[in-house]
């Protein structure tokens, strides 16, 4: 039986659990491309940063290891980030 927790995006690939939120921690959830239903921790971004959204590195894009995914705020719900393309 799978784990039904989303994975957090950035843990190490030998973590033993790779699933568990951090207390305190704010975290929005990647929808679609790549890292589909993982969660980000957003704890220290500014608001401005937020506001952005994120190139995020993914072995499974277009580009590879080398490769970036461009996760952004959804309009209207800023706690999914929806994937916008990869670039390299």
């Amino acid at each position: 039986m799978s784990d039904p927790r989303p994975w957090i995006y950035g843990t190490d690939h030998d973590d033993p659990d790779p699933r568990t939120r951090t207390r305190g921690h704010v975290y929005v959830e990647l929808v679609g491309g790549p890292l589909d239903g993982q969660l980000l921790d957003v704890t220290g971004y500014t608001s401005k940063e937020r506001a952005d959204g994120a190139l995020l590195m993914s072995d499974h894009g277009v580009y590879g290891p080398r490769g970036r995914s461009d996760y952004e705020p959804r309009p209207g719900d800023p706690d999914r980030w929806d994937w916008s393309g990869d670039t390299a």
